[in-house]
């Protein structure tokens, strides 16, 4: 198989718009191959090998633009290459392709810490001392690089000298919100940026919850320090629990109608503070067989 051919292929078909990205993407793993997906080999009939439907796509041309992409230092990763992330392989939103900056590491243990742009100063101080201890027990930080906890989650893991990963709702070309274009780049220097959207994607209402469903795939368990009914962070946490994954959220969280709903949900785990979260961390290192698709 040439891969590099593929890419091409796949980034071609999602460039057609003529079916979902979900689609898409279930059809490119059946066959194993998205230039056959291209070449009109199935259709929703089923019929689609008996007739000359081959597109007119130069793959060349768009594999040199993912050449080109690469030499920006953004590294496109599809549903078929093998470092795509295992665990965000399993879940039902996983993105037909990621844009990568940084460097990745497949089988390191990820735990999301998630919050309100808006938090409390003891939120703030939470989310510094869940991310600080987790990095200082090589847990790899992972949080959205919005303003508020997720700031705060990745300055501390960076400040402690522990690996971080943004995922973030733009493309890597993207800042956002703008005073975090420093703290973007640091973090591509020294941890992972991922995002599933194209490279000049702006930030919209539809692309953040679209992230917090690949930054729950991509984690192991998430963290919710602070959030409202209307947040992103609550809307990770249930989709969370849906892909199987542990949710912990913080005992102050409780005065929530929702964090009572949920707390109430196989896998969650109401914890008071940092030490509640670090005892459980061997708990969430998955054994064989354990991952399933969600």
């Amino acid at each position: 198989m040439n891969l590099r051919l593929e890419r091409a292929a796949l980034v071609a078909l999602l460039r057609r718009g003529d079916r979902s990205w979900p689609e898409l993407t279930d059809q490119v793993e059946l066959l194993g191959s998205a230039r056959a997906v291209l070449e009109g080999q199935i259709d929703a009939s089923g019929q689609g090998a008996l007739f000359d439907t081959t597109p007119d796509v130069d793959l060349e041309s768009v594999a040199t633009e993912i050449d080109g992409w690469a030499q920006q230092g953004m590294r496109l990763v599809t549903i078929l290459d093998e470092d795509y992330p295992l665990y965000l392989r399993l879940v039902h939103q996983r993105p037909p392709f990621l844009f990568l900056r940084g460097k990745a590491v497949q089988e390191d243990l990820r735990v999301a810490v998630v919050g309100t742009r808006r938090p409390s100063p003891e939120g703030v101080s939470h989310a510094r001392a869940i991310a600080g201890g987790l990095a200082a027990r090589g847990v790899t930080v992972v949080s959205g690089l919005a303003s508020g906890i997720d700031t705060a989650a990745h300055r501390a893991t960076l400040a402690a000298g522990g690996r971080t990963v943004a995922v973030i709702g733009t493309g890597l070309l993207r800042s956002y919100p703008a005073e975090n274009a420093g703290l973007q780049s640091e973090i591509a220097e020294r941890g992972l940026l991922v995002s599933q959207f194209w490279p000049d994607a702006a930030p919209s209402k539809a692309t953040f919850p679209m992230r917090n469903a690949v930054m729950s795939g991509y984690s192991l368990a998430t963290v919710v320090v602070e959030a409202a009914y209307r947040s992103g962070a609550r809307m990770q946490a249930r989709l969370a629990l849906e892909h199987g994954r542990r949710v912990f959220l913080l005992k102050s969280l409780m005065t929530h109608e929702w964090a009572r709903e949920y707390a109430s949900r196989p896998n969650t785990t109401v914890v008071e503070g940092p030490e509640d979260v670090f005892r459980e961390l061997d708990s969430l290192v998955p054994t064989a067989g354990e991952l399933t698709w969600a």
